[in-house]
């Protein structure tokens, strides 16, 4: 079985997916961090495709950012300065599988885990 990355995000203070969400996923090797693309979630909070596909599918170290500030902001989070920002999760992928990283967001406080 290919392995694959995906990601849902929850807006859980509005009770609804978080359309329009930006990610950054970045590849870390040793002290090195490498841009490999940047998406946009859907109406489902999904992004339309693998965040890492299989065709670029490989173990190793990997770093989501997701602007959640901005996200926030434009969802009409209260003014003044954030709380939240950018929410970095790094994690490892060792196996070939499917790898699914959610996030739960409110304006001040977040949760992930390693999802199915």
């Amino acid at each position: 079985m290919p392995g694959h990355l995906t990601t849902h995000v929850l807006d859980t203070a509005r009770g609804r997916p978080a359309a329009g969400l930006r990610i950054d996923l970045y590849r870390i090797e040793e002290d090195r961090r490498t841009h490999l693309r940047s998406l946009v979630t859907n109406h489902d909070g999904r992004t339309d495709g693998p965040i890492l596909p299989a065709g670029e599918f490989r173990t190793g170290v990997y770093e989501l950012v997701f602007h959640a500030g901005a996200y926030l902001e434009a969802a009409g989070a209260p003014a003044g300065p954030r709380f939240l920002d950018l929410v970095p999760v790094r994690f490892t992928i060792s196996e070939a599988a499917h790898y699914h990283v959610p996030l739960l967001l409110a304006p001040y406080g977040y949760s992930t885990y390693r999802g199915s």
